[in-house]
């Protein structure tokens, strides 16, 4: 972990990174359900995700929430 931020598990991570493996733990139907977002449900894609994520806060706050939860466990 960077001593600049111990205490951020965020930090150094990337969007791609934490979507990834989002995709890996809950697969694309069970991330829809946790964040209902078309770019999850629709014909889901990373690169799709990833560009509505880019451009949509309060949507790439949920899915740092999750992956935070995720982590937890």
């Amino acid at each position: 972990m960077n001593p600049e931020q111990p205490n951020n598990p965020l930090h150094g991570k990337t969007l791609e990174t934490i979507l990834i493996q989002l995709v890996e733990y809950y697969g694309w139907e069970q991330l829809s359900l946790h964040i209902n977002i078309n770019s999850f449900s629709k014909n889901p894609s990373l690169k799709s995700s990833l560009t509505f994520l880019r451009k949509t806060p309060w949507a790439r706050k949920k899915v740092e929430d999750l992956y935070l939860r995720m982590i937890e466990n």
